[in-house]
């Protein structure tokens, strides 16, 4: 890239918040994406919301300016995919990309199906997979697996919200799961085979929701990129999009600036633990009340609005 190019690109980033319902496709990465998106605005700040795995399709809100300082509230949210589980064979990676490992002719039927969901509805333990993300020492687990490395790893809590089987044609299913952060989908597939005692692992995973935003209202980055700029910056949500069961405040203007200064103020408002902070329709911030003092949490600017 020419010194010119880059000075071009360097003088049309500006500071633009909002929030960027975005379907991930296969074999891209999140942080792809979010640049892609990223140079695509010209803005200047942006992070998402969680990785999705190249080999998973869907759901990545991509937050900018402002909208990055909320995006930890989505980490924590609920997600909800949909799974292509293939049963019979479990795989090294827990999906297609890895070599079979144990296979069975056995034939599992619906009602066998069924029967085994409810030992993985609710709280649950799961082994995190070799080939993930997570850290070892400064490096990702799935670098030790390439290797033939395997580290020992310590089971994790998560909550399986719901699952519904969307279809069941042996040996594939298609299941709709809702759960808690840092659930493994492939972990899920595996544990699920292992109970019926023929193994399974992963064929696709789309992600189709995240808290209340939805995969549905989601663009491509194809749509996205065809739109002109001013197309762009209009499909943006804006920052309360994040944390709509949130409950609001409305601050005069002089507590407001208060407010955006990081200053507590007296309320007689009942303790809360977390409050969407607004000055006119602009959202400033997010705070708590505790015996009559309100407190700010997040504070997204250091003045008000002119």
């Amino acid at each position: 890239m020419t010194q010119v190019k880059k000075a071009v690109e360097k003088k049309l980033r500006r500071a633009i918040d909002g929030v960027l319902l975005l379907h991930k496709p296969l074999g891209v990465s999140s942080t792809q994406a979010l640049g892609r998106a990223k140079w695509l605005l010209g803005a200047v700040k942006g992070g998402h919301t969680g990785t999705l795995d190249p080999l998973a399709d869907g759901l990545l809100p991509l937050c900018f300016g402002h909208a990055t300082k909320l995006a930890h509230d989505l980490l924590d949210a609920d997600k909800t995919y949909e799974a292509l589980i293939f049963l019979g064979q479990s795989t090294t990676t827990g999906d297609a990309e890895g070599e079979v490992i144990f296979a069975s002719d056995a034939v599992i039927t619906r009602s066998q199906w069924d029967a085994i969901l409810p030992q993985f509805l609710g709280d649950i333990l799961q082994v995190p997979p070799m080939y993930s993300a997570l850290k070892k020492d400064g490096k990702p687990l799935y670098e030790y697996a390439r290797a033939g490395i395997e580290i020992e790893r310590a089971a994790r809590a998560v909550c399986i919200k719901s699952m519904e089987t969307v279809s069941f044609d042996y040996p594939m299913v298609r299941l709709l799961v809702t759960c808690s952060k840092g659930t493994y989908i492939r972990t899920l597939a595996q544990d699920i085979g292992d109970a019926l005692q023929v193994g399974a692992h992963l064929r696709g995973l789309t992600r189709t929701a995240v808290g209340d935003l939805q995969l549905k209202n989601a663009l491509t980055i194809e749509a996205f990129e065809a739109l002109n700029e001013a197309q762009r910056l209009a499909v943006l949500m804006p920052l309360d999009a994040l944390m709509q069961d949130t409950p609001a405040l409305y601050l005069n203007q002089a507590d407001a600036a208060r407010f955006v200064q990081g200053q507590r103020l007296k309320s007689d408002l009942p303790d809360a633990t977390m409050l969407r902070v607004y000055w006119q329709d602009v959202l400033i911030g997010l705070a708590g009340v505790e015996a009559g003092t309100l407190s700010p949490n997040k504070v997204l600017m250091t003045a008000l609005p002119a």
